[in-house]
Formats: C-alpha cells, sequence, structure tokens
C-alpha cells in the first residue's frame, strides 16, 4: 500500500490540473502570440487559453491552430463572452491592455503574473504609456473617454504599474521597439521579451496558399477613416493591372470595400480568416509581398527571409491620408515601414 486514500489522489489530480496561466484572446494575432509565448516557456506547464465567442477570424484560427503540433501544456478552452478571472497567483495573459473589461479584471483579481502579447500598433502605445508619466491612463490613443471610463483607465495604470515595479509585467511582442523605448519600460521594471515566431516558423508550410507572383495585405485604415478610400484603391488597380494579385483582407475591413476591391481588374480577395502569418508562411521563392505599414511586415519578413520572399511596405503618400490620422499615428506606422537600426529585436 502506498499509505495515500482515493481521496488524497483526486486533490493530487484536481491541482494538477489547476492551469498555470490564463490567456485571453480577442484577436486572431493575440491567439497566435500566445501559443508563441507558451512556446517561449514565459507561462508554465499548463496554459489554458480562452477566446472571444462569436468571431468568425478567431473560431477560424483555432481550427488552424488544432492541425498544428501544439507546445506541450496549452488548452484551447471553450470560447466565451468576456475574459475568465485567474485566480490568485494564477499568470494572466492579454492582449488588449486597452479593453475595459480586461482592466476591470485587473481591479477584482490579484493575478500572479501578468503577460501582455501583441495587439498590433496597440501594443506600442502601452509601452509609451508605462515609460511615461505614472499618472496617465491606459486608454487607446483615439478614444474619447468619458469619466468613467477615464477613472477605470487611471486604475488599471496603477495596477499595471505596481505589477512592473514588482517584477511581475512581462511584454512580450515582435515588434520593433524603438531602442529608447525598450530602455525606458525596462527601467521601470516591465520585463520585455522580443520573439521571431520560434514556433510558427518550425512548423510545416500551409498546403493551401495562394500561387499568384503578388499577393496584398489588406488594411483597415479605409474603414478607420484615416486614409481616402479612392486613392487606395487606385493604387491597387495599378498593382493588379501589372499581373495578378491575391488580396487578403484585414479583418475589420468593410464588405462593400471588399467587393470594391474584387472589382479591380486582376485582384482575387482570398477569405483565410487566421493571421497573415500562418496563411502565408509558405510562400515560394520568387512571390512577393505588398502591404501598406502594418505589423505583419515586421512578422512577415521574419518568417519570409530565408525562403527568398520579398515583403515591401508601401509608404503611404501625404495625400492619402485624411484629417483623422493624426501625426503621431503616420509616426507609429513608419517604424513598420522600414529595417530601422535603432529598433529593439
Amino acid at each position: 500500500m502506498n499509505g495515500s486514500s482515493p481521496g488524497v489522489e483526486e486533490g493530487r489530480d484536481h491541482a494538477r490540473e489547476q492551469p498555470s496561466a490564463v490567456a485571453w484572446a480577442e484577436s486572431p494575432l493575440q491567439l497566435l502570440c500566445v501559443v508563441e509565448a507558451c512556446h517561449a516557456g514565459l507561462l508554465g506547464a499548463h496554459v489554458r487559453v480562452m477566446s472571444r465567442a462569436g468571431s468568425r477570424p478567431l473560431a477560424a484560427t483555432r481550427r488552424e491552430l488544432a492541425r498544428l503540433a501544439l507546445p506541450a501544456g496549452l488548452e484551447q478552452a471553450r470560447p466565451a463572452p468576456g475574459p475568465p478571472k485567474p485566480r490568485r497567483g494564477v499568470t494572466w495573459v492579454i492582449g488588449d491592455a486597452f479593453s475595459g473589461r480586461v482592466q476591470a479584471r485587473w481591479l477584482t483579481a490579484l493575478p500572479g503574473r501578468i503577460v501582455v502579447v501583441d495587439d498590433g500598433l496597440a501594443t506600442i502605445r502601452l509601452l509609451e504609456l508605462l515609460a511615461g508619466p505614472p499618472g496617465k491612463p491606459l486608454l487607446r490613443a483615439r478614444a474619447a473617454a468619458g469619466p468613467l471610463r477615464s477613472v477605470l483607465g487611471a486604475a488599471a495604470g496603477l495596477r499595471l504599474r505596481a505589477a512592473a515595479r514588482s517584477g511581475r509585467l512581462t511584454v512580450f511582442t515582435a515588434l520593433p521597439v524603438p531602442d529608447d523605448l525598450g530602455r525606458a519600460v525596462r527601467g521601470r521594471g516591465t520585463e520585455l521579451v522580443v520573439h521571431d515566431f520560434a514556433w510558427l516558423r518550425a512548423q510545416p508550410p500551409r498546403r493551401l496558399r495562394p500561387q499568384e507572383p503578388t499577393v496584398v495585405l489588406g488594411t483597415s485604415l479605409v474603414r478607420n477613416g484615416l486614409i481616402h478610400r479612392d486613392r487606395y484603391l487606385a493604387w491597387l488597380a495599378g498593382v493588379g493591372a501589372a499581373g495578378p494579385v491575391a488580396y487578403f483582407p484585414h479583418r475589420r475591413e468593410d464588405q462593400g470595400d471588399l467587393e470594391r476591391v474584387a472589382a479591380q481588374p486582376g485582384v482575387t480577395v482570398y477569405d483565410a480568416g487566421i493571421p497573415a502569418e500562418m496563411t502565408l508562411r509558405g510562400l515560394d521563392p520568387g512571390q512577393r509581398v505588398l502591404s501598406l505599414p502594418s505589423t505583419a511586415v515586421t512578422s512577415l519578413r521574419v518568417l519570409l527571409a530565408s525562403r527568398g520572399v520579398t515583403v515591401e511596405a508601401v509608404d503611404v503618400p501625404d495625400e492619402w491620408w485624411t484629417a483623422q490620422a493624426a501625426p503621431s499615428l503616420r509616426s507609429h506606422l513608419s517604424m513598420f515601414a522600414h529595417h530601422d537600426t535603432g529598433v529593439t529585436r
């Protein structure tokens, strides 16, 4: 006899089932980066990732991930309408640090650590706020927040900065963080971990991939009112006139805009749903990717560098921008257009 009662053994089994980290993903990129963070060993032995319910792109990404060799200990839980409440001491992994529901969780739970994964340009915004004056609320760059929302953002900022000072905050990113910003963030206590999609690069290329010589990544800048629609469509028509184009929409593009894109000569619109990093990682040598400045430019350059595929960021002419495009936004986007030397990689 081993001296252990069945009840004790059941308790031990139950303890083993408790996750070391709980992740909440609201976009395909966030979900992919949770997998990368698990692969990098940042999240412990048992990671439970929950994604937002009702999102077709997220559902497609979940199915694609299920076909691949996920890191040991990673469990995809059932989708849910809102973020889970992490148990005391469990690592909490999120992407959208500006979500009101996520911030409310910070104030009603006491996670052991907080890990923030990539959420596009908002990640750079978060790093700037963490490096800036301590009293600034965690609010989106273009948000028009009311008094209550501002109070929540300020309280969440205090909680997140306190986690940084105590060594319990990690930002996990593949983005080109300017060196001075990286130093400032680390100086405030945040652990900044830069990755290069090591897990995804180790997966076999996707069998279904476009054959067109040119691939264009869609953009949310039109729908967000930041660039003029007619200028963008005219540029796209010119690219299509030069040869067949595979167009992969941004998940936020308007359906009416996509119909106009599909009407351009030589342009075929694909409905991949999953992140471009997963869809296009198997492009053949000689193919090229064109994109307006975006976070995908950085990641695709990393993923496709060894395959002989060119990833080109298209500079946005001044006349494309609308009055809503603030100079700070243009500056942020420019860091994804070129191979800057003054960035953390």
